[in-house]
C-alpha cells in the first residue's frame, strides 16, 4: 500500500512540476530579452530526446502516467526555442526546425527497429544536450539568463522517474537514461549556481 502511495505521489508530483518546469527559464529570457548562456544546440537535442522518448513509450503502450509530462515539456521547449531564435535574430529558421522534427517523429514509427534504435540512442542524445549546455556555460562564464530553478526541477523529476520506472516497467534503457539525466541535470544546476554566485561576488567587489 505504501509503495502504491509513493508511486502515485511521484507520478503526480512529476506531472505537476513538469507543467511549470520551463516557466522560470521562459520568464528569465523574456525579462532579459537575451539568450546569452542558454545553448540552442542543447535545447534542440533535448527536444529530440523528448520526442524519441515519448514516442517509444506510446509505441509499446507503457502506462500513460509514466510519460504524460513529456508532451507538456515538448510544448514548453517549443516556446523556449522560439524565444531563443527571436532574441538571436533567427526566427525565420523556426519553420525549418518544425519540418525536421515533425518529419523525424513520423519516421520513428515506420518500423519497429527504427524506434528501438532511436531509443537506444536517446540517452546519448539527451546527455549530449546537457553537455552542450555545460559547454555554453563554460565558454560564456555567464549564467545570468539561465534559470537555476528550472534545472533544479528537472533534477527532481528525473530522480522521481528512477523510482517510478523501477516499480512499473523495469525497462533498463529507460532506467539508465533517468539515472544519467539526474546526474547531468545536477551538474548543470551546480554549474549555474557557481557562475551566478561568482557573478554576484564580482558585482559586489566592483
Amino acid at each position: 500500500m505504501e509503495s502504491d502511495t509513493l508511486l502515485h505521489v511521484c507520478n503526480f508530483s512529476t506531472l505537476f512540476v513538469c507543467m511549470v518546469l520551463k516557466f522560470p527559464q521562459i520568464f528569465v529570457l523574456m525579462r532579459a530579452k537575451s539568450a546569452t548562456g542558454v545553448s540552442l544546440n542543447s535545447l534542440l537535442l533535448e527536444l529530440l530526446g523528448f520526442i524519441v522518448f515519448v514516442t517509444y513509450q506510446m509505441y509499446y503502450d507503457y502506462p500513460p502516467p509514466t510519460y504524460l509530462e513529456y508532451p507538456i515539456l515538448i510544448a514548453q521547449d517549443v516556446i523556449l526555442l522560439l524565444l531563443i531564435l527571436h532574441y538571436n535574430g533567427s526566427l525565420r529558421h523556426s519553420l525549418l526546425y518544425a519540418l525536421v522534427f515533425v518529419g523525424g517523429w513520423r519516421l520513428l514509427t515506420v518500423e519497429k527497429w527504427i524506434i528501438d534504435l532511436a531509443m537506444s540512442l536517446c540517452t546519448f542524445i539527451s546527455a549530449s544536450s546537457k553537455l552542450a549546455q555545460l559547454q555554453c556555460l563554460w565558454r560564456s562564464k555567464d549564467a545570468g539568463q539561465v534559470s537555476a530553478l528550472s534545472w533544479a526541477l528537472a533534477t527532481y523529476t528525473c530522480t522521481a522517474r528512477i523510482y517510478t520506472t523501477t516499480v512499473t516497467t523495469g525497462d533498463t534503457q529507460v532506467l539508465v537514461r533517468f539515472i544519467a539525466m539526474t546526474l547531468l541535470n545536477l551538474w548543470v544546476l551546480l554549474t549555474v549556481l557557481y557562475y551566478q554566485r561568482h557573478s554576484s561576488s564580482s558585482k559586489k567587489d566592483d
